[in-house]
């Protein structure tokens, strides 16, 4: 795998998946498209519990690599930006657990590259902006729109203003703010909780979740209860049942 993007796999089964080009501020090229994927991939290959996405450097994401971009024809264009979906989608399709580590700017990219994952944990460094429609291009017009809602994605899409770390934490994207230097502790005790939980019952979970919120009502229910009858087949649960109270 390049080097843009690094992998590991700590023996608890928790990935790190890292961007690892800082000097570009972790612009997001074509081979770090490919790489986030093949990442993502061997991941979901290698059975681990949990997976985390973070970056070095103090940028999470500054979105697109512009000076990649610069000379390159509109197909090149379009395979790029298919490379890019493709690595967000092989995050948002992992079967366990993740959770995007950020502790600066996500810009475009980076912000589709954040919004993939389950969670978001920022600390206040950290922000969030999207504009490539002010770019004359288009993105990040999907995940937004269903975590904020279709009024305030717009306004991030057609004024480019950055969203605080505080702001989004309020509206729904962050799902934890905590201090810089507090940041590895609350990370720890994340991880240590998901960790305990049976992994079989956080992909159902996760599963019933991701799929339940594009159903009706009624396929969302249908969708939890066949969860609960392969739940009941594996029978984990009652192994954990006999352990209450004890």
């Amino acid at each position: 795998m390049d080097d843009v993007v690094l992998y590991a796999l700590a023996a608890d089964g928790v990935a790190t998946i890292t961007l690892n080009r800082p000097l570009a501020r972790n612009a997001l090229n074509m081979a770090m498209a490919e790489a986030l994927a093949q990442a993502a991939r061997r991941a979901a290959a290698e059975g681990a519990r949990l997976v985390l996405l973070r970056a070095e450097g103090p940028v999470f994401g500054a979105g697109a690599d512009l000076k990649e971009r610069q000379g390159m024809g509109d197909d090149a264009v379009r395979a790029r930006r298919v490379k890019g979906f493709a690595a967000y989608a092989a995050i948002e399709a992992l079967p366990m657990p993740s959770i995007a580590v950020v502790e600066g700017p996500a810009v475009g990219s980076g912000v589709e590259m954040a919004a993939a994952c389950d969670i978001i944990l920022a600390t206040p460094a950290a922000s969030f902006r999207t504009p490539e429609a002010l770019w004359g291009t288009v993105g990040a017009t999907q995940r937004l729109p269903r975590v904020l809602g279709k009024r305030l994605a717009k306004d991030l899409m057609f004024t480019g203003r950055v969203l605080s770390a505080e702001e989004a934490l309020a509206h729904g994207l962050v799902a934890r703010l905590v201090p810089a230097e507090g940041l590895e502790a609350a990370l720890a005790e994340m991880a240590g909780a998901i960790l305990k939980a049976p992994p079989a019952a956080l992909r159902l979970a996760k599963r019933c979740i991701d799929d339940g919120v594009e159903l009706d009502p009624r396929g969302a229910l249908a969708a939890e209860l066949l969860a609960i009858e392969e739940s009941l087949a594996a029978a984990e649960w009652k192994a954990r049942m006999a352990g209450f109270g004890r």
